[in-house]
């Protein structure tokens, strides 16, 4: 009988190789011999083009756009010893995690134990090397990255006192930050553009965003921001409840304090999609968003003029990614992704909305309804007595001028239902119809 044959040998991982401003000099002895021995290099034309003649592998540049590419582009190289160049550290705002995602997608199920598919060799990234130049704690620092982002994500970091760190797309980008942060009324912040950490041509610019002037700097850059407000500039806080005046509005507005009870109710978490109905200013949706990076959320409005306004205050405080939905519900619902949450805060007499949004929710997930008129609290009150949740009466009073004293003025007070979907049940064994003996 002869001998099975030997089973054949597993591919060798995709090997991602971090490299900095300082190239081939900077490398450990482990990122060199990876390149070395690789049969296809895979990295941007900056990457590529620090490695030395040694590395004889065949030079691949990164097509654009980029992660669609990246499926075929590893397919066409299948069998091969492929090394990936990556800036700095390959899982902080790099090609890693593009690559971890496109690989877990291509694995066969698991029926033994898998072979790893990526071999990852990082080096500093340039957040490290800046914390470093500037005496900074790196636990403590913020970082935003602009690279394929608007500028306008940087708008919700700005507090006073804070450190930020912001990865730019390019030369143009300190410019870019400066004139966003004279806009938001942060003139008075130190900025400082830190090229080409770690190599042979690093330099720092520095200035204040008022006065900032300075030349296109080097690609490479990482600008530090100390932030300072300037005189008369509204703080604007970490919590929902920001103030109305933050938001422009033609009145269609869920007020501050409504606002932080609804935010409260809605119970934001990372990575969660929020629906937005009625979404007026975009104000609920704005502020959901604000509570974590990760999470999400489409603002549904049928009146175009306010569906360009919810953008405009999206961008203004610094949620860019607003997805805003320009249509009636709930025929607007149709085809959108699954929410965790649903606010709805216009159109509850709209028929079948309620009936539809409390459909697309899966279980645990969270429903908040507010309304002022008796109407639209009649169905509230249905859905109260169907669902269960909480039916509370929110009432907020100001105090003003009466004649030569100060008295309290109502604003109209708000009915908000609130409920979590629960799971679906089974009928116990006891509820299930007995079989009969048939004769």
């Amino acid at each position: 009988m002869s001998p099975a044959p030997p089973a054949p040998a597993a591919p060798e991982p995709v090997c991602v190789v971090g490299i900095g401003a300082d190239g081939w000099d900077g490398l450990p002895a482990a990122s060199r011999q990876a390149l070395q021995r690789a049969e296809v290099l895979i990295g941007g034309p900056r990457q590529l083009a620090l490695l030395p003649g040694e590395c004889a592998g065949e030079r691949v540049p990164w097509p654009t756009p980029l992660r669609p590419a990246v499926p075929g582009l590893l397919a066409a190289h299948a069998g091969r010893r492929v090394c990936v160049l990556a800036s700095g550290d390959p899982m902080f705002y790099g090609i890693g995690r593009t690559l971890t995602e496109v690989l877990a997608e291509q694995a066969p199920p698991a029926t033994a134990p898998q072979q790893p598919r990526l071999r990852i060799l990082p080096h500093p990234s340039s957040v490290s090397y800046a914390c470093a130049r500037l005496g900074w704690p790196l636990e403590e620092t913020e970082v935003v990255t602009l690279v394929g982002r608007p500028t306008e994500n940087l708008a919700r970091a700005l507090y006073d006192g804070h450190r930020l760190l912001v990865l730019s797309a390019g030369a143009g980008t300190p410019a870019e930050v400066a004139a966003l942060l004279r806009a938001h009324g942060f003139g008075p912040t130190r900025m400082r553009v830190l090229e080409q950490l770690g190599g042979s041509r690093e330099r720092t610019a520095e200035g204040t965003a008022a006065d900032w002037d300075a030349p296109p700097a080097d690609p490479l850059n990482v600008i530090a921001l100390e932030c300072r407000r300037a005189p008369g500039t509204a703080p604007l806080a970490t919590v929902p409840g920001l103030p109305d005046a933050a938001y422009e509005h033609d009145g269609q507005l869920t007020k501050r304090h409504v606002r932080a009870a609804t935010l409260a109710a809605l119970a934001p978490a990372p990575g969660e999609l929020l629906w937005d109905i009625g979404g007026g200013s975009g104000s609920i949706a704005i502020e959901w968003l604000r509570a974590h990076r990760s999470c999400r959320a489409l603002s549904v409005e049928r009146d175009a003029v306010r569906a360009e306004r919810i953008g405009r205050n999206a961008r203004a405080l610094g949620v860019p990614a607003l997805r805003v939905v320009h249509g009636p519900a709930p025929a607007a619902l149709d085809g959108l992704p699954t929410p965790d949450a649903v606010f709805i805060g216009g159109g509850l007499t709209a028929p079948g909305l309620l009936a539809a949004c409390w459909e697309a929710l899966p279980a645990g997930g969270r429903i908040v309804a507010n309304t002022v008129t008796l109407e639209s609290e009649a169905l509230l009150a249905d859905q109260y007595r169907q669902h269960g949740g909480e039916l509370v009466r929110l009432a907020v009073s100001y105090a003003v001028p009466v004649g030569g004293f100060t008295g309290w003025r109502q604003a109209m007070p708000v009915t908000q239902w609130s409920a979590v979907k629960p799971q679906a049940t089974s009928p116990s064994p006891s509820s299930l119809p007995e079989e009969t003996e048939q004769p």
